[in-house]
């Protein structure tokens, strides 16, 4: 469904994205290239925005993040709690796949179930929140590790394609597909998983699968404060 909203907001708030591309300081001109906006556009936005304390203009007349976002950060940190964001996720991913979604952390060399959705069915995986698995073994160990700068084909692969399978690794009769999700600065919040009975996992059904895991995850790094990169998989609009 497309969500509308209200232009000059939404101006401004591409304004401030551009800054998340790279670069401490930027000229009026790099704002107004990176946001596509007229240069007379951008330099009204700027001003307001300045005026609010989200941009700060310096002495040489580049602009960079003013005191407000990192105010707003600090309140969102407060205030945040994981289960209200990501298990309204993992039941919408139950919903649509009927099997088992988890979100998992790292911990020194274990994953741990931080978040659990139960899939509706009489046959299931069995994960707990608090479960402390393995890292080496498991699609989620897989992608956790890709992530951590793992080197190999195999975790080359993972990074580009943004994706894990698992036919009876950690269990033999169980079958997971996992997909990252990152937070501030791109790092990796947790990653998503979903797994059931590995007679369940054909590659047809797996190939349904990646994409809608794909957009739960995206959904979760954008609520998390991160960037998902553009394959095509993201938010919708």
């Amino acid at each position: 469904m497309t969500r509308e909203g209200v232009a000059a907001v939404d101006r401004a708030l591409t304004i401030l994205d551009v800054f998340m591309e790279g670069g401490e300081s930027l000229t009026l001109t790099d704002i107004s290239k990176r946001s596509g906006f007229y240069k007379s556009t951008t330099l009204r936005l700027a001003e307001s925005l300045e005026k609010f304390g989200y941009l700060r203009r310096l002495e040489d007349g580049t602009y960079r993040l003013g005191p407000k976002p990192l105010y707003l950060g600090s309140l969102y940190q407060r205030h945040f709690r994981s289960a209200d964001i990501v298990v309204p996720v993992l039941r919408k991913i139950v919903d649509e796949l009927q099997e088992g979604a988890s979100f998992f952390i790292q911990d020194n060399n274990a994953r741990i179930c931080l978040h659990r959705v139960d899939a509706p069915r009489s046959v299931r995986d069995s994960v707990h929140e608090g479960d402390a698995l393995p890292l080496g073994v498991g699609a989620s160990g897989h992608v956790m590790r890709a992530f951590a700068g793992e080197t190999g084909e195999k975790y080359d692969r993972i990074r580009q394609s943004l994706y894990s399978i698992s036919l009876g690794e950690r269990d033999p009769e169980i079958g997971a597909v996992a997909c990252p999700v990152f937070g501030i600065g791109q790092k990796l919040a947790g990653v998503v998983s979903t797994s059931g009975p590995k007679y369940r996992f054909s590659d047809e059904k797996v190939a349904q699968i990646i994409p809608i895991l794909k957009h739960h995850a995206a959904d979760l790094t954008q609520a998390l404060g991160g960037r998902w990169p553009d394959d095509g998989a993201g938010p919708a609009a």
